[in-house]
């Protein structure tokens, strides 16, 4: 859907005729495709996660982006509850009312787009590859890997 909708108000203004190249994949593949470009998303999004230690905050905002980021992680981390996500918290709050909080920013669809557009491609490569290693079953009407 977000590659190609066919609707105008979802395409920025206009609909987008090329269709992408998994189109050629039976509906199980197609699944298949969108869970390992979903993979390759959440491992892209983990290795930049994994960075932020490395960084050094210049900035007020830059320690409230930095624990922002740690807050959010907690939802799959564990319980939130314990320590020391309640403290973490707290102190974002804090700072956040002594600075303010971060900008409110919106990627652009293109971003989004060509990043959706990466992650499918590399997918699609994956499990044509492993479709000809004959290393995708089917169970269930879909294509396991």
């Amino acid at each position: 859907m977000i590659a190609n909708t066919g609707i105008q108000v979802l395409t920025a203004g206009g609909s987008r005729p090329a269709r992408m190249a998994v189109d050629r994949f039976d509906v199980g593949l197609r699944h298949a495709v969108a869970c390992e470009a979903e993979v390759f998303a959440m491992t892209e999004a983990l290795r930049l996660q994994d960075a932020i230690p490395e960084l050094t905050a210049s900035s007020v905002a830059g320690i409230v982006a930095k624990l922002e980021m740690i807050v959010g992680a907690d939802r799959d981390i564990g319980d939130p509850t314990d320590f020391p996500w309640p403290h973490i918290a707290s102190v974002l709050r804090d700072l956040k009312s002594i600075a303010g909080g971060l900008p409110v920013s919106c990627r652009s669809r293109e971003r989004t787009r060509s990043d959706v557009a990466k992650h499918w491609e590399s997918a699609v490569k994956l499990v044509a590859a492993l479709k000809e290693e004959g290393a995708v079953e089917y169970r269930g009407g879909s294509a396991v890997l």
